[in-house]
Order: C-alpha cells, then sequence, then structure tokens
C-alpha cells in the first residue's frame, strides 16, 4: 500500500518488508504473558488466592465481571501453548511465575506441585529451541500477605527475597534472564493510590511506602538471584514515559517535572543513585514513606542496598 499523494510506501506497508536482516545481530524476537492473564487453575495443586483472585470478585472492579480463575488454561494446555509459541519462530518467551502457586502462604513453606510447573515449562520452553525469560512479579501478591499489609508493609520485601530464592534456586542458569519486579509503578501507584488494579485502594501515602517497600523488595532478591543463578541476566522492569511541559508557562514546567519525579525518577533515583529526587520527596510532604538511609552499594548495581 502506497500513500496517493506522495507515492511512497506507508509506514504498515514499511513495517510488513521488514525481515530478521534488517534488523542488528543478536536482536532477540520474543513474546510475553503474564501468570493471572494466561494459567488459570487458580484452585488447583495448592495455589490460594491472589490479590486479583480476591479484586475480581469484588462486584463492580471488573467491567463484566470476568477474573483469571480460567482464563486461557495455560497451566493445563502449556505443552500446546509452547508449541504454538515456537511456531511463531521467536527467539524468547517471558513468563512470570505465580507467587501463590510457589508459596502459598506468602512466606514460609514452597509449594512443590508450584515449582514443578514452572520447571517443566522452562525445560520445554529449552527443549523447543526457545529462551526462557522470567519475571517473579507481575501484580499477583498472595492474598494472606495483602491481610497483612501488602507491600505497604516492610516484611512483604523480605517474603519476596525468600520466594525469587526458591524460584532462582529451583530453575537456575536455564533462565536467560530474571525480571524481579514488573512495573512496580502499577503495583504501587496504580494499585494503593489510583485503585484501578489490586488491592483497589486510594491513599497516596500507602502507594508510596508500597513503592519503596518494592524496591526493597528488588534489593534484597537480586543478591538471591544471582548466588543460584550467577550465569543468568537479572534486573527489573520499569514503565518509564518522557514528560514533557506543554508549554513554557511556569505552571506547565513544573507540571512535567512533577509528573516525572512521581513516575519516573521516584524509581529511577533509588535504583541508580540510591536516593529519593528531593525535589519529588518534598512535593509528597508527609506521604513520603518512612525510609531508612539508602546506602549505595556500586557492587551490586543495579541493586541498592538498604540499611
Amino acid at each position: 500500500m502506497t500513500n496517493t499523494l506522495t507515492d511512497t510506501p506507508t509506514p504498515a506497508a514499511r513495517a510488513a518488508a521488514l525481515t530478521r536482516r534488517d534488523f542488528p545481530a543478536g536482536f532477540v524476537f520474543g513474546v510475553a504473558t503474564s501468570s493471572y492473564q494466561i494459567e488459570g487453575a487458580a484452585h488447583e495443586d495448592g495455589r490460594s488466592p491472589s490479590i486479583w483472585d480476591v479484586f475480581c470478585a469484588q462486584p463492580g472492579r471488573i467491567s463484566d465481571g470476568s477474573s483469571g480463575a480460567v482464563a486461557c488454561d495455560h497451566y493445563h494446555r502449556w505443552e500446546q501453548d509452547l508449541d504454538l509459541i515456537a511456531a511463531l519462530g521467536v527467539d524468547a518467551y517471558r513468563f512470570s511465575v505465580a507467587w501463590p502457586r510457589v508459596v502459598p502462604t506468602g512466606r514460609g513453606p514452597v509449594n512443590p506441585a508450584g515449582l514443578d510447573f514452572y520447571e517443566r515449562l522452562t525445560d520445554g520452553l529449552l527443549a523447543r529451541g526457545v529462551q526462557p525469560h522470567v519475571t517473579l512479579y507481575h501484580w499477583d501478591l498472595p492474598a494472606t500477605l495483602q491481610d497483612q499489609g501488602g507491600w505497604t508493609n516492610r516484611d512483604t520485601a523480605y517474603a519476596f527475597a525468600e520466594y525469587s530464592a526458591a524460584v532462582a534456586e529451583r530453575l537456575g542458569n536455564r533462565v536467560a534472564s530474571y525480571a524481579t519486579l514488573n512495573e512496580p509503578w502499577c503495583s504501587s501507584v496504580l494499585s494503593y493510590e489510583i485503585g484501578e488494579h489490586a488491592p483497589g485502594t486510594r491513599d497516596r501515602a500507602a502507594a508510596l511506602s508500597a513503592a519503596h517497600h518494592l524496591l526493597l523488595g528488588h534489593g534484597l532478591a537480586m543478591p538471591e538471584i544471582r548466588r543460584h543463578a550467577p550465569q543468568s541476566q537479572a534486573g527489573i522492569v520499569l514503565n518509564l514515559g518522557p514528560q514533557e511541559s506543554a508549554s513554557d508557562r511556569p505552571e506547565d514546567i513544573l507540571a512535567a517535572r512533577q509528573a516525572d519525579g512521581r513516575f519516573n525518577r521516584w524509581f529511577l533515583d533509588p535504583l541508580l543513585r540510591g536516593e529519593y529526587p528531593a525535589d519529588t520527596w518534598a512535593d509528597v510532604g508527609a506521604d513520603a514513606p518512612p525510609s531508612r538511609t539508602a546506602t549505595w552499594n556500586s557492587s551490586a548495581f543495579p541493586t541498592t542496598s538498604w540499611a
């Protein structure tokens, strides 16, 4: 298809004409899912409810009343699903591990059946020539931990590190990369302040506390991943967005700075500088988390060691 006014190919036509040769060597083509999005089997093999199971059961939370209780039934159809992924010709598949399936009580005994499932998934991908990439937390916190405050409770960060260690110890270097958290802005601000995601609260102080403990959990989990899977890549996934002022007016410039602080720098600065942005800390005032001194440990990059 061409643009009839300029007689040049449209962006869609140019994209359709791309081949792998148009990409640099080593470029990885992949697909991704998350556990609650596809697994189903919400009450099987020892899995406990997650905050999304609870959230979806609350009237009015989900417009059509649906949930992930069955979803794509990936827990039972995983072999067929892996065949479909391999047939696409991609190099990699990113899946997330359901914390309630691996540690049903949130902290404590590991459920062997849960880890067995993710080991079958990992080995099944390798057998098909597809790289396994794992996200350890894609928002499905065990409901038992939410009953104790969820991510507003500092203990949840330590529980996350223990759970991460259990997964990394079992799957080890077979996994190409581990991501500790997927988009912690979503599991803090969108979940605890805006209330659109589970657990659906509307409290800015709670959201900032949750963000702090999510980052702490990342910092505690990274050494565990490196210890059990030293050959795998490890890091965190942030959803960042450029913030530009609509004009040169002072109020627009201020709005852009504040948005950048809350959306981007609130997560980037602790990870890369070992401290929160001073201007944003001042902006949030009394809602700032009761954090302790952040001590930068350059040898653990990109992990921040929190005192």
